[in-house]
């Protein structure tokens, strides 16, 4: 059977001249394929099968074994891989792809999501500080992992003098209910409005507009470190292309 599917690249493993490629797509969600002839650089396939290569695949299934017989470049993003801390941020993107979703489902808001925050890097219209916490928290909200934002998880207060977010949890709690005897007081990382507002509008605002919002250095920088440490109980594990990205960044 032959499918021609658009999707990119996340991880591309070579194997003896040939490669193991995990693409994700609109329709199909994640799907693992092979391309041969693929380790000299003189072959079709080469450039369209590189990871966070945007491509249309023509793909050809045998016996449950997925194989390109085709593929085009739609959009390679030179400008990603010419800058070491972009193209460390673009990996760990692609790597959390990878590790949340799941294969077999419909993917097209996480592609698309993936596509905006790659063009968003390569044109340069956004930092990569405000990238990451984009990616992370709207993602994880697409995996199912939305973290419960709407208000304190005792009283439901929307905004007080006070908020604090529970990573372990995914929850807020406001100052007044962390001062009661009764109330879980461990974990807590307090958290300022306007990063509260950022992390609402990342995971409720509308795809056109996610966006469109501004926060100072201070901000983002506690919205990154907030948002990553959900991240990681989330996942249960580390990213090599997060401590990678981190190190750059400094």
């Amino acid at each position: 059977m032959q499918t021609t599917i658009d999707g990119i690249v996340l991880r591309a493993r070579s194997l003896e001249g040939d490669r193991l490629l995990n693409i994700l797509t609109a329709e199909l969600g994640l799907i693992t394929a092979y391309a041969n002839r693929t380790g000299n650089m003189r072959s079709r396939l080469a450039a369209s099968t590189e990871a966070l290569s945007y491509s249309r695949f023509v793909l050809f299934t045998h016996r449950g074994r997925v194989t390109v017989d085709k593929a085009d470049s739609n959009q390679i993003f030179f400008a990603v891989r010419a800058d070491f801390e972009k193209l460390c941020l673009a990996s760990y993107f692609a790597q959390l792809a990878g590790e949340l979703l799941t294969a077999a489902e419909p993917a097209q808001e996480p592609l698309r999501l993936l596509l905006n925050c790659l063009h968003y890097l390569e044109e340069g219209k956004r930092t990569p500080a405000q990238l990451k916490p984009i990616f992370e928290l709207r993602l994880l909200t697409l995996a199912g992992f939305m973290p419960g934002l709407v208000g304190c998880r005792v009283c439901a207060e929307y905004t007080a003098e006070e908020m604090f977010f529970f990573p372990l949890e995914g929850e807020l709690a406001c100052g007044s209910c962390l001062q009661k005897d009764d109330a879980p007081k461990s974990g807590g990382v307090p958290v300022s409005a306007g990063v509260l507002a950022a992390m609402r509008h990342i995971i409720y605002a509308p795809a056109e507009r996610l966006f469109s919002f501004t926060l100072g250095e201070d901000g983002l920088r506690s919205l990154s470190w907030i948002s990553e440490q959900y991240l990681l109980t989330r996942a249960e594990r580390s990213f090599p292309a997060l401590e990678m990205y981190k190190n750059t960044a400094l």
